[in-house]
């Protein structure tokens, strides 16, 4: 009875023992054959290299251009004349006649300064000088008669000068609270008001003079016997959005700081529109007479590293077994000289006509298969003007 009931319960195992197996079958079967097409997939990229696609590239030709040397400095404005306007005597400000900012010319008055009681102090002593002149005429009338000493006309004369001195002081003290402009130039900020007790030598504005204007900067010492009044100088004041102004070296210094074996040196600008002001930075740059040959390349196209500066030539190759021409890169060590604006001088390594990449050479490697495409590529200058200078 048992056994009979043990081969009953065998029997649906057995019935579902079949399709299983042939479903584990198929699997593993369609498991071998994927690996075998990805097996041959990949024997076959093996027996063949991949070839990269080119990548796009700006270029920029290696130019040979006539370069002055330049002795670069960095200086500031300063003005030929200015001078802060002060009271030479005390008072109180009872008039200020000119604006902030505006412009003067010489003799304008600026401040007035009360002068009451200095007036009424003249008149005093006008009256006491008119007085000396009728006494001395008539010590000279009778001296002439003979009726008085030559003592007493030597003190009649003394007495009107005394007076008359006293006179001119008091005019004189009235004038110098009157304050004018000394010369023609530009106002700045008073700084005095109306009704202010000042004392004296108080500054009252600053007037300059700014129709053309000093450019003070340092060089080093070896560059002292090529220093010459008259060179043109070139100046460009960052706060101008890198504007340029041109002036001559009207003098150096002749002592060399003993501290920094730097020698001063001082330009001279027209300066019309009144742009440049005292106090402003300035770059600058002597140019010498004599110039010289430099082959000049975009400074972004120099790759900048411990083990040396490159940059990657652009040559055509020819494939030997399709004969098609395509461009690649030949990474080329090169010495690098002056740099001014965008541009940098090569004085080893390239030859002028050369073609080499100018931008992004950071993601280059030698021998990568280029295109050019110059559409978007900014274009160097020599005196570069950012946007947001």
């Amino acid at each position: 009875m048992h056994d009979v009931a043990k081969s009953v319960s065998m029997e649906p195992k057995r019935k579902l023992r079949g399709p299983m197996a042939m479903a584990i079958s198929g699997l593993v079967l369609l498991v071998v054959l994927l690996a075998g097409i990805k097996a041959m997939q990949i024997a076959k990229m093996m027996g063949s290299p991949m070839v990269m696609p080119p990548i796009t590239v700006s270029s920029a030709i290696v130019r040979e251009e006539d370069w002055a040397p330049t002795l670069s400095a960095v200086g500031s404005v300063s003005a030929v004349q200015g001078a802060v306007v002060s009271t030479e005597l005390g008072g109180v400000v009872s008039r200020i006649a000119f604006e902030n900012g505006s412009t003067a010319k010489k003799g304008d008055m600026l401040v007035q300064l009360d002068t009451s009681a200095e007036e009424a102090q003249l008149h005093s002593a006008e009256a006491d000088l008119e007085l000396a002149r009728a006494d001395l005429e008539r010590s000279r009338d009778l001296a002439a008669r003979r009726v008085i000493s030559k003592a007493d006309l030597d003190s009649a004369e003394s007495k009107f000068n005394r007076l008359n001195a006293v006179v001119d002081q008091m005019r004189s003290n009235i004038r110098k609270k009157t304050i004018v402009a000394p010369f023609d130039g530009q106002l700045g900020i008073r700084q005095v008001n109306v009704g202010q007790s000042i004392d004296a030598r108080q500054p009252v504005v600053a007037l300059t003079a700014l129709d053309s204007v000093y450019v003070d900067f340092a060089l080093p010492e070896q560059y002292l016997s090529q220093l010459t009044n008259g060179l043109e100088v070139s100046v460009l004041a960052d706060a101008l959005g890198g504007r340029e102004f041109k002036g001559k070296l009207t003098a150096v210094n002749s002592m060399v700081d003993s501290m920094t074996r730097n020698v001063t040196a001082q330009a001279t600008l027209e300066n019309p529109d009144h742009a440049l002001r005292p106090g402003m930075f300035a770059k600058v740059e002597v140019i010498l007479p004599t110039k010289q040959k430099a082959l000049v390349i975009p400074g972004s196209a120099v790759s900048y590293a411990p083990f040396g500066d490159s940059v990657y030539v652009i040559e055509k190759k020819r494939n030997e077994k399709t004969g098609k021409e395509s461009q690649v890169l030949r990474q080329q060590f090169v010495r690098i000289g002056e740099a001014r604006g965008d541009f940098v001088s090569v004085t080893q390594g390239l030859k002028g006509g050369e073609t080499i990449v100018s931008t992004g050479v950071f993601k280059l490697r030698n021998g990568m298969s280029v295109t050019i495409n110059n559409d978007l590529a900014p274009r160097p200058q020599l005196k570069p003007n950012p946007v947001d200078s």
